[in-house]
């Protein structure tokens, strides 16, 4: 399941992708608990009603959507299915089904409490910087002002002429939880997002670390929608591209990762407690523009994608101070 964050007349709303057009969850609910969507007594689409509607309350934002179980949004997709056939997709129900392409789609989470990213978890990343191989994970904190959505513009910072792009796989937790056990980590993920980990190069060395390069407004453009886990039982096995004014730059595959996901959400909790709607980005492999032969930095009228397999492309174009 795609969970999409969208703005609809000016308002923030939930929906799920179904082919190609976004349910408005709140609008659906409403039609479900108002009757205007009856399902037979005993089917598949009741029984997911009855499922989805006991769990107590019905989510209002994504933060809120995320910490159901997974037989929960298995009968969430059931619901919607029943609900889309229950209209044939009638469009003439104002804000229930909005078109893929005219959606105004937004970062999946706006305001996620921690972005969380692993530093040189590709080898070859490493080995282009001329670093070393890690023998622990090494995380670094982006804060929340960077987050932007699809098609949003990635603004560069006036006191910048260096900044890269960096096409990651991101994890979205969902259930919360401290010391998690590697083997149980996947039950506190909700899904999985792409993450553009943008860097101003030469804030990084003239700070000697990473967290003011990493941090400048719009850093962090992430979407277009959430995967749900369910969708993707391998996260270790998706290609991992990057277009920049449609030229390749970087093209590798998950499997290619030295810390794994369950590993890398294990270890952190073991310090710090995960919290529905963080993030953490996984790493970039090989081919960031600041160790090319000359250097590639972002400028003003560029446009990066990154397409992770299984999840889509997020685009953003590139706007001066």
């Amino acid at each position: 399941m795609k969970l999409a964050n969208l703005e609809l007349e000016g308002e923030p709303c939930v929906g799920v992708v179904k082919g190609d057009q976004v349910v408005n969850l709140a609008v659906a609910f409403n039609l479900i608990l108002d009757g205007a969507v009856k399902f037979t007594r005993g089917s598949p689409q009741s029984e997911a009603r009855h499922t989805v509607l006991q769990a107590g309350h019905l989510p209002q934002d994504m933060t809120q959507l995320l910490p159901q179980d997974e037989g929960w949004f298995r009968a969430l997709d059931e619901m919607l299915s029943g609900v889309v056939d229950y209209l044939h997709g009638d469009r003439q129900l104002t804000g229930l089904f909005i078109p893929v392409e005219q959606a105004r789609l937004r970062a999946p989470i706006p305001r996620p409490g921690k972005i969380i990213c692993v530093g040189r978890n590709y080898a070859e990343h490493a080995r282009e910087r001329g670093a070393e191989l890690p023998a622990q994970p090494i995380f670094f904190l982006k804060s929340n002002n960077t987050i932007c959505g699809p098609g949003e513009a990635i603004v560069l910072p006036p006191n910048s002429s260096q900044v890269d792009y960096e096409a990651e796989f991101a994890v979205v937790i969902g259930q919360g939880g401290k010391r998690i056990p590697e083997e149980k980590a996947y039950e506190h993920i909700a899904g999985y997002t792409i993450l553009n980990d943008v860097s101003a190069r030469d804030m990084q060395a003239q700070d000697k670390q990473w967290f003011r390069g990493k941090s400048c407004d719009t850093f962090a453009p992430t979407g277009p929608w959430i995967v749900t886990r369910d969708e993707i039982p391998d996260p270790h096995n998706l290609r991992v591209s990057l277009t920049l004014n449609g030229q390749t730059m970087q093209d590798s595959n998950t499997s290619y990762m030295i810390f794994k996901v369950p590993y890398l959400v294990s270890h952190l909790s073991q310090s710090l407690t995960l919290e529905p709607g963080d993030l953490i980005s996984t790493g970039t492999p090989e081919g960031v523009g600041a160790h090319r032969t000359p250097p590639v930095f972002l400028q003003p009228g560029d446009t990066v994608s990154i397409t992770v397999e299984r999840i889509g492309t997020l685009t953003n174009p590139i706007v001066g101070p």
